[in-house]
């Protein structure tokens, strides 16, 4: 096989305003980047089973809501990581605000009475989502965005440290490995952000499957899909 390189594929040249460091249609002519891309299984799967089991026992639809949340992310990942086109990003990362927002409703609302709704707090975030979409529409800057989702990312670690620590010390073994399994994602993804020429020039010189285990932004998803699951069990 030749040294893996960007080629041309199915969907064209790219029109999103970010490209990963996998090289695109290496592996199949019909997605661009293939290990980015199938790496999103782990936020479809497992949160459709977490869906499944809600209903089945009777949970409240919030909880129902965040397993959906997580799947739509996946889903919108998944078309975004296969095309590279700009509305396929709006696809994946929208939905990342959205599926915080509804992390950080469930989190703060973990006290609640059942079955009832906190509409001061629901019209907050729904606020935050709308205009975080419209100024992201119009600013086109990926930096935006990733600031406006770690902001979201922030408050859910805090709001998670201060339960695991005062309310329910008994879920500290869940939160923290939760906490843990994301931040490592978080750190691949800024290696594989650094690091790109490098990682590139050493899978050139690597068998393909070898090669594969350098692909840190499908680690990401990987980790981070399975930290986000892991706190909506928390």
């Amino acid at each position: 096989m030749a040294p893996a390189a960007d080629r041309e594929g199915y969907w064209g040249p790219p029109t999103s305003t970010l490209e990963w460091c996998e090289e695109n249609y290496a592996v199949s002519y019909y997605i661009a980047e293939f290990w980015n891309t199938v790496s999103n299984l782990i936020f479809i799967l497992p949160p459709i089973y977490g869906a499944i089991q809600t209903y089945k026992d009777g949970l409240e639809k919030r909880y129902l809501a965040a397993y959906l949340c997580l799947t739509a992310v996946g889903l919108g990942s998944w078309c975004f990581h296969m095309t590279l086109k700009y509305e396929m990003q709006l696809l994946d990362e929208l939905p990342m605000i959205y599926s915080c927002c509804v992390f950080v409703y469930c989190l703060y609302e973990c006290f609640k009475y059942k079955n009832t709704v906190n509409y001061p707090l629901l019209f907050l975030l729904i606020t935050y989502s709308f205009v975080v979409s419209i100024v992201y529409l119009n600013l086109k800057e990926p930096v935006f965005h990733q600031v406006m989702y770690g902001t979201l990312v922030s408050i859910i670690v805090l709001r998670s440290v201060y339960i695991v620590l005062w309310v329910y010390p008994w879920l500290r073994g869940l939160g923290y490995t939760s906490l843990t399994v994301f931040l490592m994602g978080f750190f691949l993804w800024n290696v594989d952000n650094i690091f790109c020429d490098k990682l590139r020039a050493l899978r050139e010189k690597m068998p393909p499957v070898v090669g594969a285990v350098t692909q840190f932004h499908a680690w990401w998803h990987i980790l981070t899909g399975l930290g986000s699951y892991l706190h909506i069990l928390l």
